[in-house]
């Protein structure tokens, strides 16, 4: 079983994330993985028929009238690749029932993305969203939150994954720094790369960002989430605290109705984010708590690849 984050030291946890996705004992990662979405790039390497699950703005429209068949265009990934991780730091990710909290789960997927991408001369650089009051590291970007600039090397890599491990609690409030900022200070990157979201998607205003980020980048939606919030157990009286606001009440989860009520609106809530995710255009990923996610994302690497090279999906 994969051991909670939180549990570790920083050195602890870099050194474990850093084995998970370089020398898996399990072998599941071992090869040549060069990213978790195909591309990004423009030049075009095959075309081959569309299959379920295909970008339709890669349509071949030739190759498709030549043969009546649908066809997409396969492009080669820039050799030279930036990718930038959007970290979601609102209080309503310092919450966890499962193996984990849902901060060290999105700590961990930003490292499947570093490790899954580092290449010689790729770059990597990080924004961190929902920082609280006093809560403002060197090196804030011009939305008020901290950016780390794009770099190469496994030095600068494990750096970034520090600074999110070592991020304090955030008080429970509104966010000081939303997501859409965040994702709307990225909106003027000079050249197309990969932005990896890591974030439970509970905030509101972020729908439109991601979308005009999806125009231009290849854009990966990490969704993060706890079995909690999809469910209550009957365990009697709760005091339940909202992380956004910081206001409390108390639930009696006894009651039947009241738990298929929060189910139902559970549910509702979490389809509408992954239907948000999908009309941006963006790859969407969901991680729970309660699972083993390193291999949930394994599987999602190899599904992206056998679409890409026109298995089933």
């Amino acid at each position: 079983m994969t051991p909670a984050l939180g549990e570790l030291t920083p050195e602890q946890a870099l050194r474990h994330l850093e084995l998970l996705f370089t020398r898996h004992p399990d072998g599941l990662l071992q090869g040549d993985h060069p990213s978790l979405v195909p591309g990004p790039g423009d030049e075009v390497a095959e075309t081959r028929p569309y299959v379920i699950g295909d970008d339709v703005r890669r349509m071949d429209w030739n190759a498709t009238a030549r043969t009546t068949v649908p066809h997409v265009r396969l492009t080669l990934a820039d050799r030279e690749l930036t990718t930038w991780l959007v970290l979601d730091t609102s209080a309503s990710m310092d919450f966890g029932t499962a193996r984990m909290e849902k901060r060290d789960l999105a700590v961990g997927a930003a490292a499947a993305v570093a490790f899954l991408t580092e290449r010689a001369g790729n770059r990597l650089g990080a924004v961190f969203a929902g920082q609280g009051p006093g809560d403002h590291p060197p090196g804030g970007g011009p939305y008020g939150g901290r950016r780390i600039p794009p770099r190469t090397g496994r030095r600068h890599l494990l750096a970034i994954l520090r600074t999110a491990l070592e991020r304090p609690r955030v008080t429970p409030g509104p966010p000081a720094h939303h997501l859409a900022d965040a994702l709307h200070s990225l909106r003027v990157l000079p050249a197309r790369g990969l932005v990896a979201v890591v974030s439970d998607f509970l905030e509101t205003g972020w729908e439109q960002p991601l979308k005009t980020l999806a125009r231009r980048h290849q854009v990966l939606a990490v969704e993060i989430v706890d079995p909690r919030e999809l469910d209550l157990p009957p365990v009697g009286l709760l005091t339940v605290v909202d992380p956004e606001t910081g206001r409390s009440r108390e639930v009696s989860t006894h009651t039947r109705g009241l738990r298929e009520r929060y189910a139902r609106a559970a549910l509702e809530q979490r389809a509408l984010i992954r239907q948000s995710i999908r009309r941006s255009g963006a790859a969407h990923l969901r991680l729970r708590t309660d699972r083993d996610w390193v291999r949930d994302v394994v599987r999602y690497v190899e599904t992206q690849r056998r679409r890409a090279g026109g298995g089933a999906a």
